[in-house]
């Protein structure tokens, strides 16, 4: 029994397949991805965003092929890439056969407009090949036109119908690494499908709320949707979509995963909104420090908060807390317990320092057992 059993999310079962190195689904780990908004012809941009974008954290990239010259070269920047690469495809079944041959880890397509059947099959040889996995890729925006004539708008039924028949089309193949997502812009939409396509199929799916908006808006309408979809075990790998720096994107990936315990990745830094109980400037100290440790890396929670009231209870359950004290001198907390107290001048420095001691502490113990086993 666990201890804390309303913490507990059953993943649905499904499974496995790979993206290069990266396994989806399954009990994998949920994997976080974000796109390249770079022209895929300009080799050097492109290559410099994605290793931006694994430097936050990101297990695998999208580039999007809309053309033969990004194609061509793809070729150069997965040789480069840190990270396996998903060749997105639209419209030209050409460029998937031509990402495959260029080393692509994984085919996007989009069934409502890639073509026929033959396209598809000979999209699917090239994969085979080539020992690429494929998303199979439903959108709201683009179902197929016999599918928007029979239900008279894209909604639930309809998108799990467009990716049960694709799934059939590869199987029919003897094709089966292959995930599928059914996205929507609409939150309803996007998630009711999802519970529909995951009762229908065990294959991996890729999770996300599409053209979801601005940095602000769209992390909003993500954590609803996506978060309502990982609570109930849903969700294999997922993508924020949001129109900003793919940065962010992965980012608030690990946030919503690392809020219900999913994924752990860096400092859960909890704190206080501030009010006028608050013996220092909260909001400016939690801005200037989770900026200061966006390069650590090791799982662990610090907590900073303006007064007694909650500090003390929270300081008790992380890593290292801050609370608020009298007179400008604040108590710090090591392991939930008081460990010395701090007047107000550098209380980011400091505490800058004691999270990197710890990160550093908690990497010496990881290291040894390893140390041990060789």
């Amino acid at each position: 029994m666990s201890v804390r059993p309303y913490r507990d999310i059953q993943r649905r079962p499904s499974r496995r397949i790979h993206v290069g190195p990266v396994a989806v689904g399954g009990d994998a780990p949920i994997s976080v991805q974000s796109m390249t908004n770079t022209a895929t012809s300009d080799v050097r941009a492109t290559i410099e965003q994605i290793q931006r974008i694994a430097e936050a954290g990101a297990d695998i990239v999208r580039v999007s092929c809309p053309d033969e010259a990004s194609t061509v070269a793809l070729r150069d920047i997965v040789r480069e890439s840190p990270i396996p690469i998903v060749a997105d495809i639209h419209f030209h079944y050409r460029r998937g056969i031509e990402a495959a041959e260029a080393g692509a880890a994984c085919l996007r397509i989009n069934p409502g407009n890639i073509g026929s059947r033959e396209r598809v099959r000979e999209v699917v040889k090239a994969a085979r090949d080539h020992g690429c996995s494929m998303r199979i890729g439903v959108n709201a925006g683009s179902l197929e036109r016999d599918l928007l004539e029979r239900y008279g708008e894209p909604c639930p039924e309809a998108m799990v119908e467009s990716a049960l028949n694709h799934i059939k089309h590869l199987q029919d193949e003897d094709f089966h690494e292959f995930k599928i997502s059914v996205k929507a812009s609409d939150v309803f939409l996007a998630v009711a499908a999802y519970q529909g396509l995951a009762e229908a199929t065990d294959a991996p799916l890729h999770i996300g709320i599409t053209e979801a908006g601005g940095l602000r808006s769209g992390t909003v309408k993500s954590s609803i949707g996506l978060g309502m979809l990982l609570w109930s075990g849903i969700g294999d790998t997922l993508r924020v979509s949001l129109s900003t720096d793919p940065v962010e994107e992965v980012r608030v990936g690990f946030e919503l995963l690392k809020s219900l315990g999913l994924r752990h990745r860096g400092v859960n830094v909890i704190s206080c909104p501030s009010c006028a109980r608050q013996q220092f400037d909260v909001i400016k100290t939690v801005e200037v420090l989770e900026q200061r440790l966006e390069h650590i890396t090791t799982p662990m929670t610090v907590s900073v908060i303006g007064c007694v009231v909650n500090g003390p209870g929270e300081a008790t359950m992380t890593d290292i807390g801050f609370t608020g004290g009298g007179r400008g001198t604040h108590q710090v907390y090591l392991a939930g317990v008081p460990h010395h107290r701090l007047k107000d001048e550098a209380i980011v420095d400091h505490l800058v320092r004691l999270v990197e001691e710890k990160a550093a502490e908690i990497e010496a113990g990881r290291s040894e057992p390893s140390a041990a086993a060789e």
